[in-house]
């Protein structure tokens, strides 16, 4: 049986045009570092051991858990809820705007993050302010002692995720950055991400649910 003639390309360095051309496809990789990933997942359990607490002492004390719900104020945790998916809007655009080494915009998206998470610390400390001069604290019932517990945790972590966009936002303006390098971009955002997810759980457990 004859060997089959060999195509070759007419100029050199370009594939014969009955030669389909081959697209590799990049392999996937893990957006951000996988140290905080590792924190992202316990920070995820502890939380979901928490709601799953809060879920079965409410079924053993539930008209006291409502009528404590009743006393938190919807409205401020709505405007929380859209300042933190809008904080994560921002974060996810100042990812991408960097991919195209738009550095500026990437600088005011991080800063409309910013201004989001600290409109949501404001709002929770004047809802706070407003509880503890009702005498609210962890002791008063069952409910606001998870009340507290569940807010605060969470209000310490959007602290810790503002003080990393924070450095972000210094080191973009510092041109440290650049399309080929998204990794402490990447993981600032996969954070931040995670203290929106857990707030978009915890506000219909805590707020609404009756």
């Amino acid at each position: 049986m004859p060997s089959p003639t060999p195509v070759f390309a007419p100029f050199p360095g370009l594939a014969s045009p009955s030669q389909p051309t081959v697209r590799v496809r990049a392999a996937p990789r893990l957006r951000g570092d996988l140290g905080v990933w590792l924190v992202i997942l316990m920070e995820l359990l502890t939380f979901a051991i928490l709601f799953v607490s809060y879920a079965f002492a409410r079924t053993q004390e539930l008209a006291l858990f409502n009528a404590s719900q009743a006393t938190l104020n919807l409205h401020t945790g709505a405007l929380n809820t859209v300042l933190l998916i809008s904080g994560s809007a921002c974060v996810a655009s100042a990812v991408q705007a960097m991919g195209r080494d738009a550095r500026a915009a990437c600088a005011r998206w991080l800063l409309g993050a910013l201004a989001c998470g600290s409109g949501f610390v404001g709002v929770k400390l004047w809802e706070y302010a407003g509880k503890l001069a009702e005498g609210v604290d962890l002791s008063t019932n069952t409910f606001y002692m998870f009340y507290l517990l569940l807010t605060g945790f969470h209000f310490l972590h959007v602290l810790v995720g503002l003080l990393a966009l924070a450095w972000l936002w210094w080191r973009v303006r510092r041109g440290d950055y650049g399309s080929g390098d998204l990794h402490a971009l990447e993981t600032g955002a996969a954070f931040w991400h995670m203290v929106d997810l857990l707030w978009i759980v915890l506000f219909p457990l805590v707020y609404v649910m009756r």
